[in-house]
């Protein structure tokens, strides 16, 4: 079955992790996504990961998953030429150099325009393509940091620690792909493309909720708040009896009464410290030692389930090893096999998110074994070239 994007071709440049991100989310939903490396410098996260085998990581294999690879060296004549012939036969290229660098290479926004007018440049970059800031280089563990996002993780006088993954990358090329799709739409309409300009920055302060608005107003400088949020009550981590933790989420005034119910302390539903939000916000720590004591003398499976039964929103903190056995997961196919000819099997990987009933994105390979896997197929079969003319180039150090 086609994805919904089937019939779009991206050209995926840059390297690691936004650019690569937004074009595997390209990739998913169907569209055909050529990755260009460099001849000589080839992808760096083809050697991220912190599993090997036979030489090989892994991380390789969820980002470049349904891409095909080309080497092209855009700094040369000759590379710059077949770079415009694709760009002729293209709707979107995602770049996530630093700004700037497309038009030192005499491919702006303007000379890709000039070539094709529906063309749409996803850029991705530290700050955004304009702004003092703009020409500074950006990595995710500093956009978290200057976005405040940062800030807001860890636990009150402690320092602010880093999720162990480059979350500001990965909200970026969330963020782009989606501006992608938009300006997809939006070509239907005018017939022309546009700019798709993210900033990692910027991605880590769109999910920030009412922290500006709560400074605006009330001054307010939300901070770290350990395993709960502050004033939401309860929603917290609880330990079982085998020491194991357990979230529990019950801060909906409805969903608290089921709570208490299924604890055999009806009571405190209607106990002025926790009858309403605001009340449980003000006496959180009262209310998270009477729920830590009743799940103290409990195994996780029959807290989960017991609150599971009386619908409370609960659930455990799975390791990878619990995820990847999970029967909802599975169940949703969000364990995808990828197969890598690099170690000739199957690899296990996240899913296609989000699922479509009647186009659903798929996962058909997990990337190409080598830089220029598909040079003959793109450069041939595409653009025409002789088998002579791309030895040529390879050779010439353009492919």
């Amino acid at each position: 079955m086609p994805g919904a994007l089937d019939g779009v071709r991206v050209l995926e440049l840059g390297t690691l992790i936004s650019g690569p991100f937004a074009g595997r989310l390209l990739g998913d939903m169907g569209a055909e996504v050529l990755k260009v490396e460099l001849p000589t410098s080839p992808d760096p996260l083809r050697t991220w990961g912190q599993a090997e085998l036979d030489g090989h990581h892994f991380f390789w294999t969820v980002h470049a998953r349904n891409k095909k690879a080309i080497t092209l060296d855009l700094r040369t004549p000759r590379g710059r030429e077949l770079f415009l012939e694709l760009v002729d036969r293209s709707d979107i290229i995602v770049e996530n150099f630093r700004p700037g660098t497309l038009e030192k290479w005499g491919l702006g926004y303007d000379v890709l325009r000039d070539r094709n007018q529906g063309i749409i440049l996803v850029r991705v970059s530290g700050y955004g393509q304009t702004g003092p800031d703009a020409g500074k280089a950006g990595y995710a563990s500093v956009a978290e940091a200057a976005s405040g996002l940062r800030h807001m993780n860890g636990f009150p006088g402690g320092p602010p620690p880093r999720l162990a993954l480059s979350l500001g990358d990965s909200l970026a090329g969330m963020f782009a792909a989606q501006g992608a799709l938009a300006a997809l739409y939006r070509r239907t309409v005018t017939g022309v493309g546009q700019v798709v300009d993210t900033a990692l920055t910027e991605s880590c302060l769109a999910i920030q909720e009412s922290t500006i608005p709560d400074y605006d107003v009330g001054g307010v400088v939300r901070g770290p708040s350990g395993t709960r949020l502050e004033g939401i009550a309860p929603s917290n981590i609880y330990q079982s009896a085998n020491g194991s933790w357990v979230v529990i989420a019950a801060n909906q005034d409805t969903v608290f009464r089921r709570l208490c119910a299924a604890m055999g302390r009806p009571e405190l539903a209607v106990d002025e410290r926790f009858a309403d939000h605001v009340a449980r916000g003000r006496n959180q720590d009262e209310l998270d030692a009477i729920i830590g004591a009743w799940a103290a003398q409990r195994q996780p499976a029959e807290i989960i389930d017991t609150l599971s039964e009386a619908g409370v929103i609960s659930g455990p903190i799975n390791t990878v090893a619990e995820v990847v056995t999970d029967p909802q997961l599975r169940a949703r196919g969000m364990i995808a096999d990828h197969f890598d000819e690099r170690i000739g099997r199957n690899v296990k990987g996240p899913g296609v998110v989000p699922v479509l009933s009647e186009s659903p994105g798929s996962v058909h390979h997990a990337g190409s074994a080598s830089p220029g896997q598909h040079n003959d197929e793109v450069y041939g079969g595409l653009l025409g070239l002789s088998s002579e003319e791309i030895r040529s180039l390879k050779d010439e150090g353009v492919l």
